[in-house]
């Protein structure tokens, strides 16, 4: 099963969004550069939830969020004034119902990040009428064993770093590794699996083969938008779910059916067959 491509005449064209995907990339670097310089300082945090019981403090946001969010958004505006912006720590910049918008988020897996594991990465997707149709992500390792951008286009095939991944087979491995939040009831033990603390770097893990699959329970977009665009890429297909019913994603759209990501909220399972639909059918 496969997602649904928009119509021909629907879609921006190539060179569009050739041109996009190589902004996305130089703001995807801009973040791993500002979080790299970070690493070894003493980063002030802030926590969104609060509360006198030490549990509450939870979604932490650090300097170096903020900071590069403030960058990537003057860049934006700057070489794209009409595009829309969303993103997780400021508000969002509204557009044309018809315009590009900006998923952005600085640094994904910020737990990760400020307490110096390091599995995070910097996701830009870029949405057309509420579809992915550019992603970048930045991760702090990668199938190379070093930081680069993984990105796509709607239409093109999956690169890292400039060059078109060639993703390598996994021989004889048997137990291959598929990304849950938990393990749930009529999980399937024939996948291991595991959980980075990253919904981005686990998008741009799956486009790359190293997980076959990966589930999420109601994401943020800024969090999985450009990682549908690698996926989509790399062969693989995106399902959301909607009430009880697993269908094809298509875009981001609310709850009165037009495109609408702030207000989207559903469960996601991205993969290759069959561990695609086995993560879609274990828990429900």
């Amino acid at each position: 099963m496969s997602s649904q491509v928009p119509d021909a005449e629907d879609r921006p064209s190539d060179r569009l969004l050739a041109e996009i995907e190589r902004s996305a990339v130089d703001l995807a670097r801009l973040a791993g550069t500002e979080i790299q310089a970070s690493l070894g300082r003493t980063l002030s945090v802030r926590y969104k939830a609060l509360g006198d019981d030490e549990t509450l403090f939870r979604d932490p946001v650090s300097e170096v969020d903020h900071r590069t969010e403030v960058l990537i958004r003057a860049r934006l505006d700057e070489a794209f004034p009409d595009h829309g912006i969303i993103g997780e720590e400021q508000d969002d910049k509204p557009a044309h119902p018809d315009a590009f918008v900006w998923a952005v988020d600085p640094i994904d897996g910020t737990t990760n990040f400020i307490n110096g594991f390091p599995l995070f990465a910097a996701s830009i997707g870029v949405l057309h009428r509420g579809r992915p149709v550019v992603g970048a992500v930045w991760c702090s390792t990668s199938h190379a064993l070093r930081p680069g951008v993984y990105h796509a286009r709607l239409g093109g095939a999956l690169s890292f770093e400039d060059a078109e991944f060639e993703r390598v087979a996994s021989g004889d491995v048997q137990r291959q590794l598929v990304g849950l939040p938990h393990a749930p009831r009529g999980y399937d033990a024939r996948w291991d699996s595991r959980k980075s603390g990253s919904a981005a770097i686990e998008t741009a893990f799956v486009a790359a083969g190293l997980l076959q699959a990966a589930r999420f329970d109601t994401p943020n977009v800024w969090d999985v938008a450009a990682g549908i665009v690698l996926v989509e890429a790399a062969g693989g297909a995106v399902l959301t779910r909607a009430g009880s019913e697993w269908r094809p994603f298509t875009s981001f759209t609310g709850p009165g059916g037009a495109p609408d990501p702030r207000a989207w909220r559903q469960d996601l399972v991205l993969g290759r067959e069959p561990a695609l639909q086995q993560l879609a059918q274990a828990g429900d």
